[in-house]
Parts: C-alpha cells; sequence; structure tokens
C-alpha cells in the first residue's frame, strides 16, 4: 500500500494540527462498532488502521495511493467509531481531509470519475435552479408514466450497468419544492422564539412536506419562522467527499443567507447535514471575514428534535382515548446519533404522541448503508448494511419507522420494497408525525 512520500504542493494532513493525527492510542475499542471491520476483519479497514495510515501520510513515511484513497472511501463515514472512542479522536476532521488529501492528489482519477464529480458537486449541489430543473425534469418522468414505459421497453439494457441499477431506486420528487409550500416569514400565534429553518437540497426536492411539517411544529411550539428563498445545498456533500474549497464556499453562503444575529435558532431536519452545519468554525477559522460569524453560526445551529426538548415542546393530546396504538420503532440516522450525540430527544418526541408506542429495534444505531452516497459508490457493501437493518425492522413488527435524515429515509424505504416487506412498514420523520398530531388535535386530517 506505502512508497515513500515525495513532497506536494499541498498536503491536507500534513497540514492538521498534529494533536488531532496523534489522538489515536490504538487501544481498539472501535473495532466492534465499525461496520466494514466487522465484514472484513482486516486491520486496514478499521479506524484505527486507517488512522494509522493517515498519521503515516501526515508523518512524510508514505505516500498517497491510489489504494489509500480506496481505502478513505470504502469507509462509510459513520462515525460510530467516535461514540466508542475513549480518546476522543477527532475522526470527522480526520477523514474529510484525508478523503481532501485523496483528491488533491488526484491519485483515482478516471474521466468518467472526474466528468460525475464535476456534474454533481461542481454544478447539481452547487447552484439549486440547476438542481430543481433536473427534479422538475425528474417529477414528470415519474407522474407521466415516463418511467414505467422505459423500464418495460428495455431502453435500459443499453445504460452502463451501475446506473441502470441505480434507476429503479430514484427517489420520487415532491409535486411542490419547500418555497412553495412555506413562506419566507411565518409567524406563530404566541411568539416565543424567532427560528430559521433550513430546507437543504435533497430534502427540499424529495421532502418538501417534512420541511414543510417542521415549520408546523415550530409554529406550534411559539416559533416564528423564517424561511430564506433557494438556499441550495449546506456544502456537506463537498465536504464528506474532499472538496473542502467548495464546502468553505457553500458554507459562507449559508451564513449570509440568514441574519443570524437576529435568530434565537437555526433549524435543520436533517442528520447529514446537521452534522457538517455544526462545524462551521473550523471550516472558515481562517476566513477574516466569516470567521467570528461562523462561531455564532455552529452556537445556533440545531437538530429539530434537539431544539424540541430544549424548549420543552408541547405534547399533542389525545382526540380519541379508544382509538388503536401504533407501533413505531426508530433508526438512528449515524450523523445523529454519532456525530451530534443526539439519540434520546427523537424518541422524546415519538413517546409524547397519543396512541403510539415505540418499540426499539435491534442495533437501532447501525449504520443503514446510506452514509451520503455510498450507496451509489459502494453497492455491495450498502446492500449488505441495508439488508441487516430491514431484517432488524421487521423484527420489531412495528407498522411504521422513524428516521431524521433523508438518507435512510430512501435507503430504508427501498430495503423494504426489495426485501418483499411491500408496504408492510411506512417511513417518515419523526416531526412529521408529531405534526401530523398536532393536525389531529384541530381535526384537520391532512
Amino acid at each position: 500500500m506505502s512508497e515513500p512520500l515525495t513532497e506536494s504542493s499541498l498536503r491536507y494532513l500534513g497540514d492538521l494540527d498534529y494533536s488531532i493525527v496523534q489522538q489515536c492510542m490504538h487501544c481498539g475499542m472501535c473495532l466492534p462498532s465499525c461496520p466494514t471491520y466487522l465484514d472484513t476483519k482486516r486491520e486496514r479497514n478499521s479506524p484505527r488502521g486507517r488512522i494509522a495510515l493517515m498519521r503515516s501520510i501526515a508523518d512524510g513515511d508514505l505516500k498517497v495511493t491510489k489504494e489509500f484513497g480506496e481505502e478513505m472511501y470504502y469507509c462509510l463515514g459513520c462515525l460510530a467509531c467516535t461514540t466508542a472512542c475513549p480518546a476522543g479522536v477527532n475522526y470527522p476532521e480526520l477523514f474529510e481531509n484525508a478523503r481532501a488529501e485523496v483528491e488533491h492528489q488526484d491519485v483515482l482519477f478516471s474521466p468518467e470519475r472526474r466528468f460525475w464529480r464535476w456534474l454533481t458537486m461542481k454544478q447539481l449541489f452547487s447552484h439549486q435552479w440547476m438542481l430543481r430543473a433536473v427534479g422538475r425534469l425528474l417529477w414528470i418522468y415519474q407522474v407521466t408514466g415516463l418511467c414505467t414505459l422505459v423500464r418495460k421497453s428495455g431502453i435500459m439494457r443499453l445504460v452502463p450497468k451501475n446506473l441502470r441499477d441505480l434507476e429503479p431506486s430514484t427517489p420520487k420528487i415532491q409535486r411542490h419544492f419547500s418555497d412553495d409550500l412555506i413562506e419566507e416569514s411565518e409567524k406563530a400565534a404566541k411568539t416565543k422564539y424567532r427560528i430559521g429553518l433550513l430546507t437543504g437540497c435533497v430534502q427540499d426536492l424529495v421532502f418538501s412536506d417534512v420541511n414543510r411539517d417542521t415549520a408546523d411544529v415550530l409554529l406550534e411550539n411559539g416559533c416564528d419562522v423564517v424561511t430564506p428563498r433557494s438556499q441550495g445545498c449546506c456544502g456537506s456533500l463537498h465536504a464528506h467527499n474532499g472538496d473542502l474549497v467548495l464546502a468553505a464556499e457553500r458554507a459562507r453562503a449559508m451564513i449570509d443567507y440568514f441574519d443570524v444575529e437576529n435568530l434565537d435558532a437555526i433549524i435543520t431536519n436533517a442528520a447529514g447535514c446537521g452534522s457538517h452545519l455544526k462545524h462551521f468554525t473550523n471550516l472558515l477559522r481562517d476566513d477574516e471575514q466569516y470567521a467570528s460569524r461562523a462561531q455564532e453560526w455552529d452556537k445556533k445551529v440545531k437538530d429539530i428534535s434537539e431544539w424540541l426538548v430544549e424548549i420543552e415542546f408541547r405534547a399533542p393530546s389525545q382526540s380519541d382515548k379508544s382509538e388503536e396504538t401504533e407501533t413505531v420503532t426508530y433508526h438512528e440516522a449515524c450523523h445523529l446519533c454519532h456525530g451530534q450525540g443526539i439519540s434520546s430527544q427523537p424518541r422524546d418526541v415519538l413517546r409524547s404522541i397519543p396512541g403510539m408506542q415505540l418499540v426499539e429495534m435491534t442495533d437501532a444505531t447501525h449504520c443503514c448503508g446510506s452514509a451520503g452516497v455510498y450507496n451509489i459508490t459502494q453497492p455491495e457493501q450498502a446492500g449488505i448494511l441495508q439488508q441487516e437493518k430491514v431484517k432488524n425492522i421487521k423484527a420489531t413488527g412495528a407498522s411504521c419507522v422513524a428516521t431524521a435524515n433523508p438518507g435512510c429515509h430512501l435507503q430504508i424505504q427501498n430495503g423494504l420494497g426489495l426485501n418483499g416487506a411491500g408496504d408492510a412498514a411506512d417511513v417518515t420523520h419523526p416531526v412529521s408525525l408529531l405534526a401530523a398530531a398536532y393536525r389531529k388535535e384541530k381535526g384537520d386530517s391532512k
């Protein structure tokens, strides 16, 4: 795997604060938590092994190779190791800088890979108007039945296998995006707080209804809601995939969208985004114009369940005591429980809902295999984790699965369909269940 390092013009790992690089004490407590290590039992596929490689590169003992790059992208970035680590190793920063090193050295270059990275990160997920335009075309493709016609025609056989395999899992695009469902400013009946609402990129196209539910729940709890238009990607996709320059650009744009000083909190309902959104300080620490603003931003970003518990949200009243109990199980999105340390709060939300019984699933904190774009880049390993998650969900007998991340939502939804469960379990966001309970109080069935 290793060759002596020749000096490069820029070394992300080499430029890191060395205290971060040397935190790992190689105790092995992370090993039982790592999905890839559990599958292969190979040291290089463990957090401890990966950190050893990163440190050797930072020390100048190893060269960044294609093999190193493939190892960094074999890691899910699920951060389960951070929860298990007794030494408090900052794996997220190591992980992101390692991938940035891989991209800077261009050791995984191929024309196809370069094209897809340019199209997705530099175009679609850097320009919300472009992403929405593609989303609208996908919506037309889906609602007109053209997708069914294409699948039956056999034309998909002409498409490369990796894309052909992905097509059936294409997420259902919403008819209305977030800006059509949520006013730029909405006032609560009794104002206690002023909140900024993040609408995201994939969340905006696929789960704009969850954004509406989030706004409704905030309004019910005395929060005026400010939702800037056409916000776009927060940069988490870029940071997690080795483009820290674009991630910083997106961070600056997000800060500019919001009047941070005059908000009590900035709310996100997507775990993967939230984990990134809370660390703009580190990303922009060398930016004289944005460094202090990033610090204020980080203090105010809250996951929706975190914020609700913090303000002691109102539990819905039970309108009909004779109604049947619905069972729900909860999948913990990796970047919510491991990345943000938020685990009890979504459960508090679920337990507050009348007529709903929470049934815990086995290994609720284990990754479902989504991991950003991991289910696209590493479909085989992602599929193994998806099957394990579906098995555990079905074992609960729950009629509903709650999870707080769009990637997890889609991965579990597709897994349930692919594994013959059909509509045996609905997949939804905890905040959507709370919003529905508030509406039920008012006799609103929508």
